[in-house]
């Protein structure tokens, strides 16, 4: 009963919510380009609204390939890559054998050389560990282990976000120029109103959906909609081309995902500190409008009782 209350006391303080509101979109081709016209009701339900058009081969070609992640898949490539590798280059002292095949391949180590076999054994290991970070790495994926400790793949959301902010480039001198000054919290809010006002999609599971339904920050603009994950990597792509040596942090707790960004807090905002730097979260999904340093009760707890885990997204040195 003790943990209800606690709950129900975080509702019951946490104020009203406004839910956002997509007042209109659309979208027109032309020859190169994809026009993006979009209109909504701001956490202060002002209309706003934002028009830009975005390069028609970096809409369709950035990231095509990208798809979930199978493990099956995964396995065969990474038994065809050690059979390939182990029989171009043996191990001397060791006889290896293949036994079974498809994702029942298993290898066999003999030898009379103790030595031998337990060097063989880590020599084999590494290579499964560093194949199976190839493999990750070029189908956008890492491993992540959650605040739990439990380990799981997902896509590279960092990384997504790094290589599609210079898509945004665009929106800088627009969104200035709607904001009227240079203020990171209007900024910040003008773009999150915008996200938060795309359609939501619901998250699958982070541990076991593999990348299902999780889209590139251009697919979330062509289809108009997103899950959390996919919302705050789009989120942090636009800060990054708005505010290029902004220190930032993916935050993701269960079935959720926020933005933390290294700003002074005002007030009683909440705020988490990483490396001796405290940043101020942000919850870019929606369909709830939330300023910066505004969260919902749920997420408040997780981040409070330490359910999270935190990804860095700084700027290149060069940046």
């Amino acid at each position: 009963m003790r943990f209800l209350s606690t709950v129900v006391i975080l509702i019951l303080c946490f104020p009203a919510i406004t839910l956002a509101k997509q007042l209109g979109f659309n979208k027109t081709t032309t020859d190169e380009h994809i026009q993006f016209n979009y209109q909504w009701l701001d956490q202060a339900q002002q209309p706003q609204s934002l028009n830009f058009a975005i390069d028609k081969m970096h809409l369709f070609d950035r990231f095509r390939n990208f798809k979930s992640y199978k493990a099956n898949h995964a396995k065969k490539y990474l038994d065809q890559q050690i059979r390939k590798q182990l029989t171009q280059n043996p191990i001397a002292d060791v006889k290896i054998s293949f036994v079974g095949r498809d994702n029942n391949l298993q290898i066999k180590l003999t030898g009379e050389n103790q030595t031998a076999l337990d060097q063989a054994y880590e020599t084999i290991a590494q290579l499964e560990k560093d194949l199976m970070n190839e493999h990750l790495t070029r189908n956008y994926y890492t491993q992540f282990t959650a605040y739990d400790n439990s380990l799981a793949i997902k896509p590279d959301h960092v990384r997504f976000a790094q290589e599609s902010f210079a898509d945004f480039s665009i929106l800088k001198d627009l969104i200035l120029a709607r904001v009227g000054e240079e203020s990171v919290r209007k900024v910040s809010d003008y773009v999150l109103g915008f996200i938060q006002s795309i359609p939501y999609a619901r998250l699958e599971s982070r541990v076991t959906s593999t990348g299902a339904g999780f889209n590139p920050p251009l697919q979330i603009l062509w289809q108009n909609q997103g899950d959390c994950d996919s919302k705050v990597t789009l989120t942090a792509a636009i800060f990054r081309a708005l505010m290029p040596r902004m220190k930032m942090m993916l935050v993701f707790i269960d079935n959720h995902a926020l933005l933390a960004i290294n700003i002074p807090s005002e007030g009683n905002e909440l705020t988490i500190t990483i490396g001796g730097l405290d940043y101020i979260l942000a919850e870019p999904t929606g369909p709830a409008m939330m300023r910066i340093g505004e969260l919902s009760a749920s997420a408040e707890f997780a981040i409070r009782n330490g359910r999270y885990y935190a990804e860095a997204f700084f700027a290149e040195p060069s940046t």
